[in-house]
Parts: C-alpha cells; sequence; structure tokens
C-alpha cells in the first residue's frame, strides 16, 4: 500500500471509530459532505492505476459509495453537489443501466488531454471540455443541443466521438464517455463475477469480509479485492451482516 493510501484509509478508518461506524456499510448519524468527499477520496485509492498505465482516471461506481454510507438519497444529494461545483463527473458506463461512474474533474481532463497530445483531435476535444464539461451536468448530449447550444459541427461531434470523450447512445445522441475505459468495464465484471463466486462457493454461501479480503486474488481479479467488496456490496449483489466476528457477507442467490 502506497503512503498516501495509508494515510487516506488510516484517517477514514479513525474517522468512522469515532462516529461509531466500525461495521461495514454502517452509517453515523453525523454523516455530511465532508464524510462522503472522504469517502470517494479513499475509494478512489483503491483503483488500480498501474493496470492501465496511468492513462485513465481514478473511477469510482457511485454504488460503491452506499456500501460506506446507508443513506443514499444524501449520498445522490451530495454527489449531485459536487458534481453542479465543477468537481466531480459522472458516467454511464454501459453495462448496467444502474451502474454510474465518478471520476474528479482535473483528473478527468488531465487524462484526456494527455491522451490527445500530437493528435489532430486535440483542438476540438479542449473545447468541449472547456464548453460543454466544464459548464454541464448532463450525462449525455442531443444532436441539437451539439450544434445549436454548443455550437459543434456534424464533423467536429465526429472527432469526439473519435476520441472517446463522447460514446453513441442512440440515432442522434451521445453518451458522456472516459476515453480507451473499454478494458477497465472488462476487468470490473471479470472480477465482480469472480468475487461473487467466491462469497456462493464457500460454505452456506457465506464467507467473513476480512477472511475474503485476504485471500489471493486470481487470475480473473485484477483490482484491489477491497474495490471489488465495495462494489458489490452497494450493488446490494450480497448482504452484508454484522456479527461478533466481523461483517458476514451472504450471497443472495445461495
Amino acid at each position: 500500500m502506497s503512503r498516501k493510501r495509508a494515510l487516506i484509509s488510516d484517517a477514514f478508518n479513525l474517522k468512522k471509530r469515532r462516529n461509531g461506524t466500525e461495521q461495514f456499510g454502517a452509517t453515523a448519524a453525523e454523516d455530511g459532505p465532508a464524510d462522503i468527499k472522504s469517502s470517494l477520496e479513499y475509494l478512489m485509492t483503491l483503483f488500480p492505476r498501474k493496470l492501465f498505465n496511468d492513462a485513465l482516471p481514478q473511477i469510482v461506481l457511485k454504488h460503491q459509495l452506499y456500501s460506506l454510507h446507508s443513506d443514499k438519497t444524501l449520498v445522490d444529494k451530495e454527489v449531485n453537489k459536487m458534481r453542479e461545483r465543477g468537481d466531480l463527473l459522472m458516467f454511464q458506463l454501459g453495462f448496467d443501466a444502474e451502474a454510474f461512474g465518478l471520476v474528479f474533474t482535473s483528473d478527468y481532463k488531465a487524462k484526456v488531454l494527455a491522451g490527445e497530445e500530437g493528435k489532430t483531435t486535440r483542438a476540438t476535444v479542449e473545447r468541449f471540455l472547456e464548453k460543454v464539461v466544464s459548464a454541464c451536468t448532463d450525462l449525455s448530449f442531443t444532436k441539437d443541443k451539439m450544434l445549436k447550444e454548443f455550437l459543434f459541427t456534424d464533423s467536429e461531434i465526429t472527432q469526439l466521438v473519435k476520441s472517446g470523450v463522447l460514446t453513441v447512445r442512440d440515432a442522434g445522441s451521445w453518451w458522456l464517455s472516459i476515453p480507451n475505459s473499454g478494458k477497465f468495464t472488462k476487468y470490473f465484471i471479470k472480477g465482480r463475477k469472480a468475487v461473487l463466486s467466491m462469497v456462493k462457493k464457500s460454505k452456506y454461501g457465506e464467507v467473513l469480509k476480512a477472511e475474503i479480503e485476504e485471500r489471493r486474488t486470481n487470475s480473473q481479479v485484477k483490482f484491489h479485492m477491497k474495490y471489488h467488496i465495495y462494489d458489490i456490496v452497494g450493488a446490494e449483489l450480497v448482504e452484508s451482516i454484522p456479527t461478533t466476528s466481523g461483517t458476514l457477507l451472504r450471497s443472495v442467490d445461495s
């Protein structure tokens, strides 16, 4: 674990102890904006930058926050505030209608521009980041809006799709997207299935969270085990049950 990740994790765990939320997935009565932001920063440190040669921004799924804060309405409210301030971007990830990726805006812009270095699409992409990404919280854009409100031409929209900042939603509309995130989606889905299988194949279809966190990852699990655990708990693909021995994860379809 890097020193930065360790420091954030220690601060995060200290905050949970002070608030009496030692149990996985529990929520403190004093949950507030700072707590949710610190949770988001902690989850970001679990993202495997090196796996993608540091070409992708750190991606967290919104429902991973639900595994740390059970008040989903509060999480959604604070996430939206961060988006409205321009600090955070949200993306429809495509593999699940309920899967929304969260990326810090500064990280997204830096990675996109680094990927555009020396390319003919760079000027168009820079204008898109400035005019659209910095000023709009929409997850998708219609052709009418791109042409008339943001004043991009058809050929420029084609450049934006080619660069990966837009991906086709349907005829005449596009999702805001993360360039080169296909490999992330592939590894994420494989890892999720593998970790769910570990829980399901455990005795009685249940296993202590601490025990599964310590398991060696196989070739199917390329992310930090905790990243996947926060995912499957937040997405309610397993039950998270406090016990005297620690938090128990139970398969919901065992």
